[in-house]
């Protein structure tokens, strides 16, 4: 790995997510690994994305989350990009 290739990092981090099996266990490896705003940004985002999956307008999504314009744009375009993370989460939560 060179300095500037993280994917081994990335990997370890991956395998590390991964492995916890339960809501707690993940909680707890969260707060070790994430600040306090992190983690709260972070479950933002899903609120975000998940508003904007159920239709709602940017504006409103803002209002009910407190996301700046910015971050709910950035949310949809994730949301709507190629890599489908947030839906693939979507549909493992709505079964």
């Amino acid at each position: 790995m060179t300095p500037a290739d993280g994917s081994d990092l990335t990997d370890q981090l991956l395998d590390a997510l991964c492995a916890v099996g339960e809501r707690e266990e993940m909680r707890l490896l969260l707060r070790d690994l994430l600040t306090a705003k992190e983690l709260q940004d972070l479950a933002q985002r899903l609120a975000v994305a998940k508003l904007l999956n159920e239709g709602l307008s940017y504006v409103m999504v803002s209002r009910l989350t407190g996301a700046s314009s910015t971050t709910v744009s950035r949310v949809s375009k994730c949301l709507n990009g190629t890599n489908g993370g947030y839906r693939l989460v979507f549909d493992k939560l709505d079964h």
